[in-house]
């Protein structure tokens, strides 16, 4: 019998416009042809007031943190002291083990 000539397929993906060429006879990929790049779609004065608005929520998280450093050491005297507060008022009982437990 005398051999056919392989059979190649151009198949191209429905979903990203990639392109592949098929052997049917061996069926194996021969080779890829990666889908065409979209041109960026975002307009110059968009991205300008897009970095606008990032610069000014970067800033605006940079007093917050700042703020919050000022005020630290108030709210952990607050809570050291409500916590000895707490450890005044419980009673003092025997710490419960796991062997305790059996």
């Amino acid at each position: 019998m005398g051999k056919r000539p392989a059979e190649t397929f151009d198949i191209e993906c429905p979903c990203c416009r990639a392109r592949l060429t098929v052997d049917g006879g061996l069926g194996t990929v021969l080779s890829h042809v990666p889908p065409p790049k979209a041109p960026p779609a975002v307009d110059l004065d968009d991205t300008a007031r897009l970095l606008r608005e990032h610069d000014e929520a970067v800033e605006a998280k940079f007093r917050a943190s700042v703020e919050a450093e000022k005020s630290k050491e108030d709210v952990l005297a607050r809570k050291f002291a409500e916590g000895l507060r707490k450890a005044k008022d419980a009673p003092v009982e025997k710490p419960l083990r796991d062997f305790d437990l059996d």
